[in-house]
């Protein structure tokens, strides 16, 4: 994926929200609209107070999700964001704010599980493939929003399974798609040179 033909360096950073109730319980949430619990705000006081977090964005971005939104106003401030829809989390259908113990003897779960070609969708949500397919249009969305308006550097906050769809694009059969995924709060900066992708550094 191109950023654009512009002979500079650009940084993407992508970083997960704070952890929710939802990541605590160990459930599967997609798109329940949670807010961050009091141990996820907790631990994103500490990661700020540690200054582990890029600074000097032009322009932020945010899934519209209130986890995504809360911890991009944890993190920066009542900033100008930009709504990308596009950029939330995995539709788990049936599966929606349930556990692996709840769900591990149903046949519908374990053929989504284990499904390796990415075709198996959760009963009511999306597959693996509409999931990367949405994400990666997403992200085009944000590069051509920071090429048009010429930032040298801009930031995303979304989920984990977004982060590690747009990863596994850039990075393909270096990690799995588990791999890829951050922390709750921490994520990785994506650096473009002349308009290529070069490499990225967690934070």
């Amino acid at each position: 994926m191109r950023y654009s033909d512009e002979d500079k360096v650009v940084e993407i950073h992508l970083i997960r929200h704070g952890k929710t109730l939802a990541n605590e319980m160990r459930l599967y949430c997609g798109r329940t609209d949670l807010p961050l619990s009091e141990g996820g705000l907790a631990e994103l006081m500490i990661y700020k107070s540690r200054d582990i977090y890029p600074t000097g964005a032009g322009c932020f971005f945010t899934s519209g999700l209130r986890r995504a939104e809360q911890t991009l106003d944890v993190l920066y401030g009542n900033v100008s964001r930009i709504t990308v829809p596009n950029i939330t989390e995995y539709d788990f259908g049936l599966f929606e704010m349930k556990s692996y113990d709840e769900l591990k003897e149903q046949e519908d779960y374990l053929a989504w599980i284990t499904d390796e070609s990415g075709a198996v969708s959760c009963p009511g949500g999306e597959s693996k493939n509409q999931v990367e397919k949405r994400v990666i249009e997403g992200y085009a969305f944000i590069l051509e929003e920071v090429r048009q308006a010429g930032h040298g550097s801009a930031l995303a906050v979304c989920h984990g399974g977004t982060i590690a769809c747009i990863m596994e694009h850039l990075k393909p059969k270096v990690k799995t798609f588990y791999e890829w995924q951050p922390q709750p709060g921490r994520g990785y900066s994506l650096i473009y040179t002349s308009g290529r992708f070069q490499k990225y550094v967690p934070i």
